[in-house]
């Protein structure tokens, strides 16, 4: 899809090769039990939430080499309710890079553990990611690479996406701006 690209940070500093998509994608498996349900007996949604950041945080890590810390969920969708005994797998990857941010993609599917029945898309999420140096310091990511045509909408989305999230911090911080220069507190 892409072709091989790189990035430089400051004039001397080196450049960072790119990195294909598959090179940070990854699942993780967890098998839900009752210490995670909620008071209708399905599973938590804070359950499957801390779940896919935990996958994202490792697919954030594994592209940018080093440390990457959640800045933002952009949306979370809960489409079934996942259930005691399901397996669950939350499937993420990287899908867009900035200068120092990554959008990540996860998708979570469940399964009975005991049957063989096909696994079932039970949520999805978009997550920011700031790499961060040894200090807490935004550090530069290779950027991503889409290997796919599924890979290459995912980035297009994923620009959208950040086209919104900025529009919308924007406006909100004119609005805020506005109010206080016509005395209203906040």
């Amino acid at each position: 899809m892409t072709d091989q690209v790189t990035t430089t940070a400051e004039p001397g500093t080196p450049e960072i090769p790119g990195k294909p998509t598959s090179a940070s994608r990854t699942t993780l498996s967890h098998i839900m039990t009752q210490a995670d349900t909620n008071l209708l007996g399905t599973v938590h949604g804070g359950v499957i939430m801390k779940l896919v950041d935990d996958a994202a945080g490792a697919v954030a890590g594994r592209h940018s080499g080093g440390p990457a810390v959640t800045a933002s969920m952009d949306e979370m969708a809960f489409l079934e309710p996942v259930r005691v005994g399901d397996l669950v797998h939350v499937k993420a990857q990287v899908n867009w890079t900035g200068r120092t941010s990554m959008e990540v993609g996860v998708r979570v599917l469940a399964e009975r553990w005991n049957e063989s029945t096909p696994a079932t898309q039970v949520g999805s999420a978009y997550l920011v990611f700031a790499a961060v140096d040894a200090d807490g310091k935004p550090r530069r990511v290779p950027p991503v690479l889409p290997e796919t045509e599924r890979d290459e909408r995912r980035y297009q989305e994923a620009q959208i996406r950040r086209t919104h999230r900025l529009a919308r911090r924007r406006a909100i911080m004119e609005l805020r701006e506005k109010r206080a220069a016509e005395g209203f507190e906040d």
